[in-house]
């Protein structure tokens, strides 16, 4: 899966195949062999909330932001959410559901606690919750963390966090709360993004977290999805890398960094 923007960072929703090369592996593909539009896909969408203390007076706001982005976007019978909040461990409030009044009780269960397990809550939430769930390439898995990428309790590391998202193929949005000024968490959550193919948002202000939410629905839907056969391919569970190219000028793609060959 993939989006495409303009140089206004608009979403290009118009290409073709023959627009785009793809290396796999440092190796140029020589066929794509399948290529469409994934406007509406059913999703599987963990959201993530930071509870620890170092967000204690904007976690309302971010409560009613998250509840609203989910009412917009999970659909009854097609869609499902799942809502987990950590400190110094991952609690999950809410299991994958379609029911919005389930969905809204769990994220307002959320209590604001002491340390930060982050990259704990990652990878619990993509191992056991995604990577576990019914395994199926017509559906979109993501993962909505809202956090400032401080860690101070995780028994897992950064990289392993990751390494468990792209094993789920999990695309991760990070909506950090450090704003007004940034922070150091910040460069965490924009690795995190950059490498499953989603997006770090860094809010100047509390609304712009909402808008964040908007913009992450919208990609949701925007994207794009291709298939080929690697050249060199050997089921050996080894990192490899992906680019992903368009072919005119002016467009970004975005797309996850990598994935892990199976074993077999």
């Amino acid at each position: 899966m993939f989006t495409v923007t303009d140089r206004h960072n608009r979403y290009v929703q118009d290409l073709v195949k023959g627009d785009f090369k793809v290396i796999d592996d440092e190796k140029p593909v020589g066929v794509i062999r399948s290529f469409r539009r994934e406007t509406d896909l059913p999703l599987q969408v963990g959201l993530l909330i930071d509870a620890s203390n170092s967000i204690r007076d904007r976690f309302k706001f971010e409560q009613e932001s998250a509840i609203e982005f989910l009412n917009d976007t999970i659909r009854r019978k097609y869609d499902q959410a799942f809502v987990i909040g950590f400190d110094e461990k991952p609690e999950l409030t809410q299991d994958l559901t379609d029911n919005m009044e389930d969905l809204s009780k769990g994220v307002r269960m959320l209590r604001p606690g002491g340390g930060t397990a982050l990259f704990d809550a990652l990878y619990y939430a993509s191992r056991d919750k995604l990577l576990k769930s019914a395994q199926s390439d017509s559906v979109r898995r993501a993962i909505i963390l809202v956090s400032d990428g401080d860690d101070d309790a995780s028994h897992v590391t950064r990289e392993e966090a990751i390494e468990m998202a792209l094993r789920a193929d999990v695309i991760v949005y990070t909506i950090s709360t450090n704003f007004p000024d940034g922070g150091d968490g910040d460069k965490v959550l924009q690795r995190i993004a950059e490498a499953t193919g989603g997006r770090a948002f860094q809010p100047f202000k509390l609304s712009d977290v909402a808008n964040a939410f908007t913009e992450i629905q919208e990609d949701l839907r925007s994207q794009y999805a291709l298939s080929y056969h690697p050249p060199d391919f050997a089921k050996d569970g080894r990192y490899r890398t992906i680019e992903i190219l368009a072919n005119r000028r002016g467009l970004k793609v975005r797309s996850r960094s990598g994935y892990y060959a199976p074993t077999e």
